[in-house]
């Protein structure tokens, strides 16, 4: 007996087959048909040509009377006529007039067939039954059902072979297609790059997504549409060209090459209606050989061999009568048993499984396992991974409960509805929801399965949108594309600008304009950037333009200079600074496109050089009038230009014998201007400040040689230290002169500020004079605090000052009369007389500075210009430790306070300040011993050869003299006569003599200091 047998048609009704190459107009004669009985239904092999059917129905008539049936939506009115399914989801037991299935020869795919197979024999209409599809199935139909009449339908167009192309040189509307989802994103980036961009449709996205993507390409957004086979199966579009990028794929078993109805069932997509199409292929695919193309254009194909058939009468006595009815083989020619299939090897899995074999104990269980296992891998997981999912599934609706959890079914749906993500990821989450859309589509599953097929459907709808907004991000510039269509129709593309500065062609962005200049989009290349510059010109001009007039009229407070010396306005750059001929005259260079011309840019060139005049003058005021010379005469006028030629400030030792040169009416002179003479430097407190110490940074830059004239001066620079830093490390080959340009000086391994340094001296020089530590000093917190340092860097800046450190040792007693003067030297001052001069001589009296006072301007100057030099061993001629003889000034002012730095002084003065009867080495003796020091001096050296000058006439055994005078407490062994009275004297520097060929200068802070502490005698 052969079976399987077909039903027969029922009485008075019709069998007939509609079979032809695409573009046929079958599916639209299926629908004709149907709409001319009263009900009907209609099965197509994808869900989204079966939604694609159902909106075309409900345009013809009330969408009351339509119904959509898929595995994973079901619309189902009342009262409806007309059911639009998935060839899967066909109610079979639902009686109609008229009945059709969509390509057929799927009957001959290994993993679907079985379902088109069945429907070719047990689907039938009661007046009408209409199988639509290729000319290949032709003799299996004539051999499955006989009595059923076969039509042909000739193609409507024309489809020929157009050879092989590049992927750049394909025409317009055309779709690419390969097999391989990296190949058609790689494919898709190309074409995005070249032609604007590509719409993207493979079976692995969701219908929603498809057709949106569809709709991109048929809307004329994108004239390219990269896809698989999956538009091969009905998609109507207006494909002009179809070009092959490979011409095998993977089918789930192995790699082979199409066959050649596949290759024409894709080909055919090329053409719509009247319209002829072409077919090729391009990229690394082989060309095709003359006589599959000849079989592509005659529409000539090898028919199929056999259809393949599932047992559909199945046994549910037990687990293994199901497995074994749906293993039964078909006994009739032209027909053969189906592959195992995704839900036939489930159901083995699930049959293995102890626990869901225990619960499958009836028919009625052994049905319902059989449902659950035929629930589709949307995921493509292992068959093993899928049975786990369904098993969970199972044992819900095996529970008392008889319905999945939804509490565990949220949960499920949850962890997939962000829409956050790239491709790849909301493509996952797409097929993980597809599973759940479908769960809840089945009858009986859940409580509220309307509540649940609304929540899911709309998750899936989310998640689609979200991927197809992610394609089209990806793979299509909107700009280029929109620019190619007008080019391609001769329009006049429209460009603005809009307040931000955004450039507009047709309303898409181009570029920006900043500043007075036009910033092209860097993705504005090739053909397409050349007509996006020459349609935006016309409104850059204009913009431009006003902006030009406008800056030319802009107040000063509108313009600032950045760093690199750049003009900014109104947030960006528009013009720079360039070196010329003096560094306080620089050049200015406008930064223009060049739409702006004339008129307008040489107003916007006149502001600029305006600006910057004005911007000098007021913040370099002291430099400017310093660089007049006026009110300057002799060599007071050399120093002020030696000054200028540095930016405001000089080391005092390369200008040393000039300074010593200068009387007491050419200092006066130079302290008009705002000069200050330093132990280490001389320089213009008033330019420390950041303002000005950008600004001088800026014009010693530029003014700075360079090897290559073109290069930009502002690079390989270290950065400019943040405003108020006092000091910090120098990096490797960081230029000297930088730090001295910004009021700095590179002093060992850290750069210091020129008015720290000078407070420094202050703290160094009373130290010496009142020969604390025998005509030296040692480091100590007030003096890192200053620096801003450690101890180690401590001792580098004084290296790099020039002084030099030896160990010392010293008594007990000595220690405690060092921290004596100290303490006394620390001790606030109660002169009230000097009151009134603090702030007349702020910037020329550091002994009346307050110690909070950290700022270059208001930073000491040292008056006593004599003292400076014998405490200055950069500046000194002469080895001097001793105070001299001129040095009679009030103690220094208290350095600011600052955080103590981590590093500390030794052990040894650290004791003694703490305790000093109780100093001792480190094993208790019964008398203290001496402790050891490191002292430092200013550095002995001699100036141009020059001889030291003589310090009396123990001067040649000076070395001998400063051991013997260690110890001033008049122990045994202590000096007697002059060496003692120096000693005494050296603490009491107030009582000696100033020297009398140096007039004091009468406008010096010091004369008046000096007058109020010295009243004439009262009549």
């Amino acid at each position: 007996m052969d079976l399987p047998r077909a039903l027969p048609a029922p009485d008075g009704s019709t069998i007939t087959a509609v079979l032809g190459p695409t573009n046929t107009g079958k599916t639209h004669l299926a629908v004709e048909r149907m709409l001319g009985h009263k009900t009907g239904m209609i099965g197509q092999p994808l869900r989204l040509l079966a939604r694609e059917v159902y909106d075309r129905i409900r345009k013809r008539v009330s969408p009351s009377e339509v119904a959509l049936m898929t595995g994973e939506e079901k619309i189902v009115p009342p009262h409806a006529r007309y059911f639009v399914c998935t060839t899967e989801s066909m109610p079979l037991d639902k009686t109609v007039d008229f009945l059709a299935v969509d390509e057929i020869q799927l009957a001959a795919d290994p993993e679907r067939g079985h379902v088109f197979t069945d429907r070719l024999l047990r689907a039938r209409g009661e007046e009408e039954t209409m199988f639509l599809g290729s000319e290949t199935a032709r003799p299996l139909i004539s051999r499955l059902l006989p009595d059923a009449s076969i039509t042909n339908r000739p193609r409507f167009s024309i489809l020929s072979h157009a050879g092989q192309k590049k992927l750049t040189k394909l025409p317009r509307r055309t779709a690419i297609v390969d097999f391989s989802a990296d190949r058609v994103y790689a494919i898709a980036e190309l074409i995005r790059r070249q032609r604007g961009g590509a719409a993207v449709v493979m079976g692995a996205l969701s219908p929603r997504t498809r057709n949106a993507q569809v709709a991109l390409y048929q809307n004329g957004d994108v004239d390219y549409l990269i896809a698989t086979d999956a538009i091969g199966m009905g998609l109507n579009m207006d494909v002009d060209h179809v070009a092959f990028a490979s011409t095998s794929k993977f089918d789930g078993a192995r790699h082979r090459p199409l066959r050649v109805a596949e290759l024409a069932q894709i080909a055919g997509r090329a053409g719509r209606h009247m319209n002829d199409g072409s077919f090729g292929t391009t990229g690394e695919a082989p060309v095709l050989d003359p006589e599959t193309i000849e079989r592509i254009e005659d529409h000539n194909f090898d028919a199929e061999q056999v259809f393949f058939w599932r047992n559909n009468d199945l046994d549910y006595s037990t687990l293994k009568d199901l497995i074994r009815s749906l293993e039964v083989s078909p006994n009739r020619r032209g027909l053969t048993r189906a592959p195992m299939a995704t839900d036939l090897e489930v159901l083995t899995h699930l049959s293995r499984d102890e626990e869901t074999a225990a619960m499958a104990a009836g028919p009625a269980a052994i049905g319902m396992l059989w449902d659950v296992a035929q629930v589709p891998d949307f995921r493509k997981t292992l068959a093993s991974e899928h049975a786990s999912l369904l098993a969970r599934i199972y044992a819900s609706l095996m529970s008392e409960e008889g319905r999945i959890s939804e509490t565990w079914l949220d949960t499920q749906v949850k962890r997939h509805e962000r829409t956050e993500g790239d491709i790849d990821t909301l493509s996952n989450r797409i097929a993980h929801m597809r599973t759940w859309t479908y769960v809840a589509n089945r009858a009986g599953w859940l409580d509220d399965s309307a509540h649940w097929q609304e929540r899911t459907r709309a998750v899936e709808d989310r998640l689609s949108d979200a991927l197809h907004e992610r394609l089209t991000q990806r793979f299509v510039d909107r700009r280029t594309s929109v620019l190619m269509k007008r080019l391609r129709e001769r329009e006049e593309l429209m460009a603005s600008v809009n307040q931000e500065g955004d450039v507009l062609v047709e309303g898409e962005f181009v570029g920006k304009l900043q500043g007075f200049v036009f910033v092209p989009d860097e993705r504005a290349t090739g053909v397409h950037g050349k007509a996006l510059r020459a349609a935006s010109d016309k409104a850059l001009a204009g913009e431009i333009a006003a902006r030009a007039e406008k800056f030319s009229r802009a107040p000063a407070s509108e313009i600032e200079l950045a760093d690199q010396g750049r003009f900014i306005w109104d947030g960006h750059a528009v013009g720079r600074l360039i070196a010329g001929d003096n560094p306080l005259s620089p050049r200015v260079e406008l930064l223009a496109s060049e739409q702006l011309n004339g008129p307008d840019r040489e107003k916007a060139q006149e502001r600029l050089e305006s600006w910057i005049k004005v911007h000098i003058a007021k913040t370099l005021e002291p430099l400017i009038a310093l660089s007049t010379g006026e009110e300057l005469t002799g060599l007071a006028r050399g120093v002020a230009f030696q000054l200028v030629e540095n930016l405001g400030a000089i080391n005092r030792e390369r200008i040393a014998d000039d300074v010593k040169a200068l009387d007491q009416d050419a200092r006066g002179q130079l302290r008009k201007k705002g000069v200050r003479f330093g132990a280490y430097s001389i320089f213009m407190p008033i330019l420390l400040k950041p303002a000005a110490a950008n600004l001088i940074l800026t014009l010693w830059t530029l003014s700075r040689p360079m090897d290559d004239k073109d290069a930009n001066p502002f690079d390989g620079l270290p950065p400019a230290p943040a405003p108020g830093l006092t000091s910090m490390t120098v990096p490797e080959n960081a230029p000297a002169d930088f730090y001295e340009a910004i009021g700095f000086r590179v002093s060992g391994p850290r750069a210091v500020r020129r008015d720290m340094l000078e407070r420094l001296a202050d703290v160094i020089r009373p130290i010496i004079s009142e020969r604390r530590y025998k005509g030296g000093f040692v480091i100590d917190p007030d003096m890192m605090s200053l620096m801003g340092c450690s101890a180690e860097e401590m001792a580098g800046i004084l290296k790099g000052l020039g002084y030099r450190v030896g160990s010392e040792t010293f008594t007990a007693e000595e220690l405690a009369e060092a921290e004596r003067l100290t303490v006394a030297a620390k001790a606030p001052k109660k002169i009230a007389a000097t009151e009134p001069h603090k702030v007349e001589t702020a910037q020329e009296a550091p002994q009346e500075t307050p110690p909070e006072q950290t700022s270059p301007e208001a930073s000491p100057e040292t008056p006593a210009e004599d003292a400076v030099e014998a405490a200055t061993p950069a500046a000194a001629e002469t080895p001097a430790p001793a105070p001299a003889a001129d040095q009679a000034t009030p103690k220094a002012a208290e350095t600011a306070e600052a955080p103590t730095t981590s590093d500390a002084l030794t052990a040894e003065p650290e004791n003694v300040q703490a305790d000093n009867t109780e100093a001792a080495p480190a094993e208790p003796e019964a008398e203290p011993v001496d402790t050891a020091l490191e002292i430092w001096r200013p550095q002995r050296r001699h100036q141009g050869g020059r001889p030291q000058r003589n310090r009396g006439k123990n001067q040649q055994n000076t070395r001998g003299d400063k051991q013997g005078r260690s110890k001033p407490g008049n122990r045994a062994g202590s000096h007697k006569g002059k060496g003692l009275k120096r000693d005494q004297g050296a603490n009491r520097p107030h009582h000696k003599p100033k020297p009398k060929d140096k007039p004091i200068d009468p406008d010096s802070p010091f004369a008046a200091l000096m007058a109020l502490k010295n009243p004439p005698p009262k009549d």
